[in-house]
Formats: C-alpha cells, structure tokens, sequence
C-alpha cells in the first residue's frame, strides 16, 4: 500500500579451488524440488498477466520458486497508466484491471499451476477509492458509491483521517480513520464483509492459493478474521503491517490470522550492507524483528520500501544483490524476491500503453528489473538447505562472511570491493560444485575445505545435488566493445542466443578518455545484441532498437557502431 505520501488529486565469478572457470546457468532447480507451503515467492510486482504466465512457465517453475506473487486484479481507478498505485484503489471486485482481462488471469494461473508454481494475490480490502471517477474497465463511481456494490453507508461514519500521532496512542484511529484519503470500508458490517469474502472466494475458485491483505494494519483483526471465517478452504494468508516502534498496532496481534509481512528484516539489511556484514552472525528476532521466523513473510524490498528510502533497492547494485543472496541462504522467515520495472519517478507506473494497460515485460530493455531470474540458482540453494542449521561461521572482521547450511550447501558473500582468497570450512562432502550464485565452481576435498577466491561485491554458494550443464563451458568467439561515454559507471547490458545479462549489465572497464570497455564471450553466436546505461535509469538503446556486434573489435559512438573497428585507445 501507498503509505509513504498522502495521495493528491491529481555476472558474477568464483575461482575454482582446482582448476578452470566456467560460465554456468543458474537454472537448476526443478518445480518438483520447491519447498512446501510457499516457498520462496517471486513479486512480480505490476507485471501484465500474459509475461506472470511466461515467467511462471520459463524461469519461476525451472528454479523451484514455489509462488508468485501478482499484483491487486480488481477493476481500479483508472490514472491512464501515469501512476502505479491506482491499483491500489479498487472501484469493484471485477477483473477487468491494467494487467488484463478475466480469461488472461485465468490462463495465467492455469500457467502458474502446470509449472508447480503457487499464486498468491495482492488483496486491497481495507478501502475504495480516493479519487477519481472512471476505472479501466470503463465502470463509473464516486468516492463514497460504487452502483451494485457499495453505497455511502458502508463505509466508516463519520468520516476521519488518520493523523500521524494517532499510530502511537489510537489504535480505533488506525483502523477505521481514512488511510491518505481513501474511503475506508466499515468491515465490521456483515455485508461488507460478505462483499470481501466473495471476491476472495472468487478468486478461490479461479485457482489462487493465497492472498497479501494489503493495509492489513488499517482493518481490525476482529474483521480479518470474520473475513477469513467465511473463506473456502485453507488459502495461504500474509498481512501489510507495518512494524513501528510502540506503536499502538503492532504486527503480533495478526499472526492468528496468519503470517505477517516482517518489515523490519529489510531494514537492518540495508544498515549492514551498507555498513559491515559480519555483524549477521546473530541475525534473528532479537535485533528487533516484529514476528517470529514461523510467521515472517521476509523481504529486501517491496514496492513502497524502494520508494521510500527505508530499504536497499535495485540502484544500490551489487550491495542489493549480496542482500537477496543472504535471505535465500540464511534460515529465517519465508523470503519474497522482488522483481519490478526501473524507475526515476518514484509516482511514475510501468511501460503501459492504450490507457495505461501494462504491456509485455522486456527483460532486455533496461525498463524492467526481472530480478527474479538473478536469484534463480539461489533459489534451489534455499530449497535444498531448508531445514538445516547455519554451521561453520566465518568472517574476516569486516564485509566478507561464509557459513555453511548443515552438510547441504555453503556460502561466501564478499560486501568487499577488492577478491578475497581463502580456505573455507564448507561442511560438504568431496567434489566439485556448480556455483549457483554466479559463475565458475569449488572443489570440496575430502576433509571438507576449498580455497576459493571470491571476487570483490560477489558471492560463491554451492549446494549438493548442483550439477553442471554440459553445455555451460563457452566456446568459440569473442567480442571487444568499445563505449564512447561520459558515463560513469557505465554498463553493457547484452543478450548472447537471447539470453541477456541481469539488469543493468556489466560494469564496462575505463579505456581510455572517454572510452569504456568490455570483452564478451560469445560462444557459438557470430553477433548479439547490446544496449548501455549508467546504472540509474539512463539509457542508450538505439532509440528503442537495441545495438547488433559482431565478433572481434567494435566502438559505439555517438549512436554509430564500427565494426571490424580499431582499438581507438590505440593499444
């Protein structure tokens, strides 16, 4: 929910301990491997249904992500795409909303499900509308009258807003107030709640098997529970709220309802990698956590976090990276990674078109964050690990940890500019393992240690059962490109075969004056594609066309590519 402002009208390496680095996929996972219950949730927040259904079935399922998190269907107040928290201001329970249609949402559950994958639905209930007037499914409202739906008398009477004070000593406040303007349902009526139960049911029926209650702080728990009393079956439940200290709601009083999204947990992520790491050693509830690992929904970021500054986010780099690999290694909570659109407008909403209807992600044009994908090797290593205790701790005083997780996997996350070498406790048996955290592979010896360099802001995680593609060692060309900029950073997003890098790429090398530089490893390819960015949301693509090279030597500059080019470094 859109807490932050009230609303207006208006690759990575690992040396191998013996011998050669390889390049390998980090899909390696299989749907039949994921946890049980939730698993670890993908958030594609504000994807369209069609690319949910697409990433469900080529990514998530592969990688044994065991749910995906979609953002709220219903029919919505319509900002023409312009924003991304209309969504959040439901105008009836009709699934008619900017990711698509009823048959798209189906489809894309039935997508989810044959690849083993979960759905869980961003649920808006707490309120309406704040404004506004016409939704995206062409429904007509008012604030306080919804035709068919709602009228005036189902709302909270009379009218208040919410103050800030109110969060420290007025609980009633928080809870039947006007959240930022929104008309705020009376969900102590029975028709209200009946109304709730519904759409939720209907959703039920569709195939989803659970919901996030968003403004779940701003509903009593006596309500949620009503509400849940009437729901069909067992579906899965986390709750929005958000942790403050002494505040008069507090996250503990919903755990009988069901898990709670644990805000604080990003929190203090963000104040030791941006600080020092070794620190984590006690990571838990006693630094101050709200809930307890048996009801946290954990997370680096979410959708407000991002915004708001209270998180690390996407910008951050490598430091948000190494975050998202520490919450799938270390056993605390059930972990929610989140993938979304880039951004410089913090009201600004996704790639959108005819109305603001959201179109197909791109994963290659620098407008979407497709973080998932980045964690996917990560994913197998928590499904693999889970259960086991955190052993063999170690730290070099600083921003470099490693511990294993019992006799199933290891991981060393240097927070450190410069490679470290060292010879690491793993606590796995002899062999060489895949690193499924980025590239290259660790031999284990039979006493159970590797000498493993891990490069700088990097990670290296192994796993038992990892084993390497026979296909990952590249062979054949190579690709020198040359970047004329004045950018810095300055990265290379590009896609070999159509598999492209991570956004926002890979950090190009200073050449000379004005020029960057980066080696690509082809393959079998004879071309790929490329675009380049500056690692904040600016970009240079080609005026939307993307950049086709060649093998060998090629410059960029001023928009013109040479091949077959001369180093213009002169080296």
């Amino acid at each position: 929910m859109r807490l932050y402002k009230a609303i207006v009208a208006g690759a990575l390496s690992a040396t191998v301990a013996a011998g050669t680095v390889v390049t390998l996929p980090v899909l390696t996972e299989t749907a039949a491997g994921a946890a049980t219950g939730p698993g670890v949730t993908a958030n594609l927040w504000n994807w369209n249904w069609k690319s949910v259904a697409r990433e469900c079935t080529d990514v998530l399922g592969p990688a044994g992500y065991g749910s995906v998190q979609v953002s709220p269907p219903a029919d919505s107040m319509s900002k023409g795409g312009s924003v991304w928290w209309d969504v959040y201001q439901p105008a009836r329970y009709v699934l008619t909303s900017k990711f698509g249609d009823e048959t798209a949402f189906r489809n894309m559950v039935a997508a989810c499900h044959a690849a083993g994958v979960k759905v869980q639905v961003d649920t808006v209930v707490n309120h309406m509308t704040g404004q506004g007037a016409t939704s995206y499914g062409g429904y007509s409202f008012s604030k306080y009258d919804y035709p068919g739906l709602y009228s005036s008398w189902d709302f909270h009477s009379p009218t208040c807003g919410i103050n800030d004070a109110d969060y420290g000593n007025n609980a009633w406040r928080v809870q039947n107030c006007e959240l930022v303007g929104l008309s705020d349902l009376n969900t102590g009526s029975d028709y209200v709640r009946g109304q709730i139960a519904a759409y939720m049911n209907r959703l039920t029926d569709l195939g989803v098997d659970g919901f996030r209650i968003d403004a779940a702080k701003h509903i009593s728990p006596d309500d949620l529970a009503a509400i849940r009393s009437r729901l069909r079956g067992s579906p899965y439940i986390h709750q929005e709220v958000i942790h403050g200290t002494n505040e008069a709601v507090q996250p503990s009083q919903y755990t009988g309802i069901g898990d709670v999204d644990e805000f604080v947990y990003g929190r203090k992520l963000k104040e030791q990698f941006t600080g020092q790491i070794k620190w984590l050693r006690t990571f838990g509830q006693s630094w101050g956590l709200s809930v307890g690992d048996d009801k946290a929904v954990v997370f680096v970021d979410n959708h407000d976090t991002e915004r708001n500054g209270s998180t690390l986010n996407y910008k951050y780099g490598a430091a948000y990276r190494l975050a998202n690999v520490f919450m799938l290694a270390w056993p605390y909570g059930k972990p929610n990674v989140y993938s979304s659109f880039t951004w410089s407008d913090g009201e600004g909403g996704p790639p959108s078109a005819g109305g603001g209807f959201v179109t197909d992600t791109d994963c290659s044009g620098g407008r979407w964050t497709c973080f998932d994908r980045e964690m996917a090797g990560m994913v197998g290593f928590y499904n693999t690990v889970a259960g086991t205790p955190v052993a063999n701790w170690t730290d070099n005083g600083g921003n470099l940890i490693a511990f294993s997780r019992g006799s199933r996997g290891w991981v060393a996350i240097n927070n450190e500019s410069g490679g470290v070498t060292r010879t690491f406790t793993t606590g796995l048996p002899a062999g060489t393992y895949p690193n499924v955290a980025g590239g290259g592979s660790v031999t284990v010896d039979a006493a159970g240690t590797a000498t493993v360099t891990v490069p700088g802001r990097s990670a290296v995680a192994i796993r038992v059962g990892a084993q390497p593609s026979p296909t990952a060692t590249p062979t054949g060309g190579t690709a020198t490109v040359y970047y004329y900029t004045g950018w810095n950073p300055a990265y290379i997003h590009y896609g070999v075969n159509g598999s492209w890098t991570t956004v926002p790429g890979v950090a190009m090398d200073a050449a000379c004056a004005g020029w960057k530089k980066r080696t690509v490893n082809l393959g079998t390819a004879t071309a790929f594609q490329v675009t380049f960015n500056n690692g904040s949301g600016s970009w240079d693509n080609n005026n939307g066309r993307d950049y086709t090279l060649g093998a060998g030597t090629s410059t960029v500059k001023n928009g013109v590519v040479t091949g077959d080019a001369a180093n213009p470094c002169g080296g």
